[in-house]
């Protein structure tokens, strides 16, 4: 193990072992990348980044993009790279090929809900078959040297088979476990049943995160106290206002937590449109590519909709900002909590948090 990676997972142990919550940004595909994440640390950012996933199969390969994220990784936070598969000696392949970079802990996908992941058994689909995951575990544990992680859900449509994952979990020594305390076939819709997160707290003797609904740092400090998690995984929440990390450590400490203003808000759209705008990219398509991000922050902007109503049918970047402004250029407090209004599944699907 280089002195690179040992310092990775020394920084990362240390999270784990202090006394105050870890947080960390949740790995949302195609949002989450190396470029939001380089924007999420001037706000203060979480304490650990898990990659967007490396898809694994026979052929794989590690893709370039994501593995910037690692090499170039500009938190000065530790990285966890997320693999997404089923094809045992490939994902025994790539966690070792991982290993070879700057890597805190190797995370396993079982959780992601996307139809096109679930239907190839992989991600949340493993779920349907325990003896599988066993199987995967194992392979994994034995060929990972740093730190090995695994986020799931707590069932594919049915949360009965959680318990019979928890010893499987316990049986191979991972280190850490991070619960979507939602179905696969519930998506993003229902209620999170974050009593299946406290049970895995009583189950495990590693730490398990908290996910699911993380809308604010308030919000966060409840979950805590009811699951007793050692921490939070925050992926939706955290696009939407990217103050909540540092919002959750001042209400931990019993601070007074920053209140991000309209002007403020306006502020970051900008920095991240620049920030996620690649070279040469045409104009319409940069405008389109914000939408993704829009369709979680316009959640928090106004009640009615029209805000995210107005923004999906902008095509250039001066509509686009006109309609921000609309809206932004003010010095009012920013709750940035979700409204209720209701989105087309469509929209609930963009940017999947896997």
């Amino acid at each position: 193990m280089s002195s690179v990676l040992s310092k990775s997972v020394q920084d990362f142990d240390a999270l784990l072992n202090r006394p105050e919550p870890l947080l960390a940004l949740a790995p949302m595909q195609d949002v989450t990348d190396l470029p939001f994440w380089r924007l999420m640390a001037q706000y203060g950012g979480p304490d650990v980044y898990y990659t967007e996933y490396f898809r694994v199969h026979s052929t794989s390969n590690l893709e370039k993009p994501i593995l910037r994220s690692v090499t170039e990784n500009p938190t000065g936070r530790p990285v966890i790279a997320q693999l997404i598969g089923n094809d045992i000696p490939a994902l025994v392949r790539t966690a070792k090929e991982l290993q070879q970079h700057p890597v805190a802990a190797i995370d396993l996908n079982l959780g992601c809900p996307a139809p096109v992941v679930y239907r190839k058994c992989a991600g949340g689909g493993l779920l349907r078959e325990p003896q599988r995951i066993d199987a995967i575990l194992g392979a994994l544990r034995e060929a990972i040297t740093v730190r090995f992680t695994v986020k799931t859900r707590i069932g594919f449509d049915d949360p009965v088979v959680f318990e019979e994952l928890l010893p499987i979990f316990a049986k191979h020594k991972i280190d850490l476990l991070t619960v979507h305390g939602r179905t696969v076939r519930e998506m993003y819709r229902s209620e999170v049943h974050y009593q299946y997160i406290a049970r895995a707290v009583d189950a495990l003797p590693c730490p398990v995160l908290a996910n699911g609904n993380v809308y604010s740092a308030a919000r966060g400090l409840e979950i805590l106290k009811m699951t007793r998690a050692a921490g939070l995984m925050v992926g939706r929440g955290a696009i939407r206002n990217p103050w909540i990390f540092e919002q959750f450590r001042a209400l931990h400490h019993n601070q007074e937590p920053i209140q991000p203003r309209g002007a403020d808000v306006l502020d970051y759209i900008r920095k991240l449109y620049a920030a996620v705008q690649p070279d040469e990219v045409r104009e319409m398509a940069q405008v389109q590519k914000m939408k993704k991000y829009l369709n979680f922050i316009g959640l928090g902007i106004e009640p009615t909709g029209e805000f995210l109503h107005k923004i999906r049918r902008a095509t250039q970047k001066a509509e686009f900002f006109r309609i921000c402004e609309d809206y932004l250029t003010h010095d009012e407090l920013m709750p940035l909590v979700p409204y209720s209004f209701s989105l087309p599944q469509a929209d609930i699907l963009a940017g999947e948090h896997c």
